[in-house]
């Protein structure tokens, strides 16, 4: 093995996947190994590693491996590509700061017994940012439908929106950080205030007039778990994707039975 390559063990180490996951990649012909050695072992070069770093950027933002693949095929080029998310992660990473800043600002005025300024309390929360990632999933008139929703609130109205979203992801990390089994009355009860909450937002799957709600339920559960963005809504003191999964697992028992 020369210094330009590493082996499955390495790459699974420090991309923090699974040599197993790495093997499914091969299978499925996303991520072929650069070579096998003699002894069955595979090994990854600078090609694969950035083909690999390209996959996960792609699971980040929540694509199933066979959208992943098409992406892959569609933007051969690497460098173009990678600028493109490059932009896109550094247009995320402003839209945290300035979230962080919105919510110190709330809990400053809140300490201090000072009026809350409604116009600065969603700074950062601006949903367009999701535009182009909507109409590729769901269409143009999901996003259209969702974004002349939005606007049409008022400043109370979303912050009552913003409310109920906190308080969901809060009773879901209680509820998976307190053992409960998805399947329990509790976590079911979850489940559907979680349904209720969807199927309120126009233009999801879960809004439409004969939508396929299950569908879209169980695959926004699987999303939270592989989208570390949405998953940190439910993170539990644990760490890891634990919380998310509980509420995956726990809408997926709910579709099956009520939807």
């Amino acid at each position: 093995m020369n210094e330009s390559e590493w082996s499955i063990q390495e790459i699974g180490r420090i991309a923090g996947t699974t040599s197993r996951t790495l093997r499914h990649y091969d299978d499925i012909g996303l991520l072929a190994p650069s070579r096998i050695g003699h002894n069955g072992y595979r090994y990854y070069d600078e090609t694969a590693l950035v083909r690999l770093q390209r996959i996960l950027l792609l699971r980040g933002l929540g694509l199933g491996l066979p959208q992943i693949a098409q992406v892959l095929e569609r933007e051969a080029s690497e460098v173009p590509a990678l600028e493109s998310h490059l932009a896109w992660l550094r247009q995320e990473q402003e839209r945290l700061k300035r979230q962080v800043a919105s919510v110190e600002n709330t809990i400053a005025a809140l300490r201090g017994g000072e009026r809350l300024m409604a116009e600065n309390m969603f700074d950062g929360f601006d949903h367009a940012q999701y535009k182009d990632e909507v109409e590729q999933r769901w269409g143009k008139k999901a996003y259209a439908d969702s974004d002349r929703w939005w606007r049409s609130m008022s400043a109370d109205e979303k912050a009552a929106w913003q409310q109920r979203v906190s308080d969901l992801g809060r009773d879901w990390i209680a509820a998976a950080e307190s053992g409960i089994a998805p399947e329990s009355d509790q976590a079911q009860a979850l489940a559907k205030r979680h349904v209720e909450w969807l199927t309120g937002i126009p233009g999801t799957p879960a809004a439409a007039p004969g939508g396929d709600v299950k569908g879209y339920v169980i695959g926004l559960g699987e999303m939270y778990v592989a989208d570390p963005r949405f998953g940190a809504n439910y993170a539990t003191s644990r760490g890891g994707t634990a919380g998310a999964e509980f509420v995956r697992d726990a809408l997926r028992v709910y579709a099956e039975e009520s939807l």
